[in-house]
């Protein structure tokens, strides 16, 4: 236990990475339209293929990958910089989010030359836009029970089955899906490999969800009979579930696992300082602000160890499910605030996000892993299990 919690000791961000946070910052100033707290809200499922390619040309999509593919061979502190500044401001990061965080790392990491060569110069371009192909209707969070199969065929491998909560997947190039290559699924993690599958490709089918925000960024995608070139493999065949936990390291580490409902929190407080009565809510204020030093901290810590070529997925699950119950909290203590007072006017920006933000909020413990998955990974690093 001593040695997972000694993990999270005072951790700060270099400091060089002060004068990128001012470029970012100036950056983001010159470049945003003034927009509601609503619409910002939304930041990382906010779809502007146009905004990331801005950022692109800034050098700041594939902000990690090495400059020889496109990247501007940055470190993971930098991103940390980046990533905080974005979804501070609200900026629609969706169409580059997953390509940058993870698919590109992914192919970086086990990919062949020619894989590189091919998809990292157009993700730092914001040109190729990736989605993940993990959950599946009958799996749920259980990624080592997927039954989505590829088969060795002449040509390559025939790919058949379906993926579901697939975000953004309407938009997407491609996805990197986690499929069974071999056995059956009760080998669990056995016989797992990621495959590029081009969404373009003759058998694809993706069908959009609309959840209760009204909004459509989920999908389920069915692959009948697709044809996967023998180059569509990622890394070793049945090493799939080796990487898929190196990519989830990547998902849950970074800020976006605490700031998803910084916007909502930001604007509160700004609607506070109008108030006549702002004072009765400073000791929750308080708590907000200690909390999220405090899971800062932890991130930069995460963070720290990918700089240094790590593979924290014990600490960082701890990240992300602490992080969940933080960012979920936020949207129900303002709610029951507006509540305490029922004659005072309440801005009609602030409803807003708080009716978006607490739609939304209960997808927060389920993305990147649901609280019980994360939990039982957490025992088992501590020992517990």
């Amino acid at each position: 236990m001593n040695n997972l919690l000694s993990a999270f000791r005072l951790a700060t961000l270099p400091a060089e990475t002060n004068s990128f946070r001012a470029e970012v910052k100036a950056f983001l100033k010159s470049s945003l339209e003034p927009m509601p707290a609503d619409i910002r809200a939304r930041s990382w499922m906010g779809f502007d293929a146009a905004f990331s390619r801005k950022l692109a040309a800034r050098g700041w999509v594939g902000v990690t990958l090495p400059a020889r593919y496109g990247g501007a061979s940055l470190d993971a502190f930098s991103r940390f910089v980046l990533v905080e500044e974005l979804l501070a401001a609200g900026a629609p990061v969706s169409a580059h989010w997953i390509a940058d965080r993870q698919s590109g790392p992914l192919i970086l990491k086990f990919g062949t030359q020619a894989q590189r060569q091919c998809y990292l110069p157009k993700i730092c371009a914001a040109e190729a836009f990736f989605c993940i192909g993990m959950s599946e209707p009958n799996a749920g969070s259980d990624l080592a029970s997927v039954g989505t199969r590829a088969t060795r065929c002449e040509g390559g491998w025939r790919l058949n089955g379906r993926k579901i909560w697939t975000t953004n997947a309407q938009h997407c190039h491609y996805m990197i899906a986690l499929v069974r290559s071999s056995g059956v699924p009760q080998d669990r993690q056995k016989g797992l490999s990621q495959f590029i599958v081009d969404l373009a490709l003759p058998g694809v089918t993706v069908r959009p969800i609309r959840d209760l925000a009204g909004d459509a960024h989920f999908s389920e995608v069915f692959f009948d009979n697709v044809l996967l070139a023998d180059d569509a493999l990622i890394g070793q065949e049945g090493s799939g579930w080796a990487q898929v936990n190196a990519e989830l390291a990547f998902e849950r580490s970074g800020p976006e696992r605490v700031y998803s409902s910084i916007v909502l929190l930001e604007h509160w407080i700004t609607c506070l300082r109008r108030s006549p009565h702002a004072s009765a809510h400073a000791a929750t204020i308080g708590r907000f602000a200690t909390h999220l030093a405090t899971l800062r901290n932890m991130s930069i810590a995460v963070t720290a160890k990918l700089v240094n070529g790590e593979s924290p997925l014990v600490e960082a699950a701890l990240v992300k499910d602490i992080g969940t119950e933080f960012e979920q909290s936020i949207p129900a203590v303002i709610e029951a605030a507006i509540a305490m007072d029922p004659d005072a006017p309440v801005d009609a920006e602030l409803y807003r996000a708080v009716a978006y933000v607490s739609q939304v909020a209960p997808t927060y413990s389920l993305r990147g892993g649901t609280r019980e998955i994360l939990r039982g990974m957490i025992a088992r690093g501590l020992g517990l299990r």
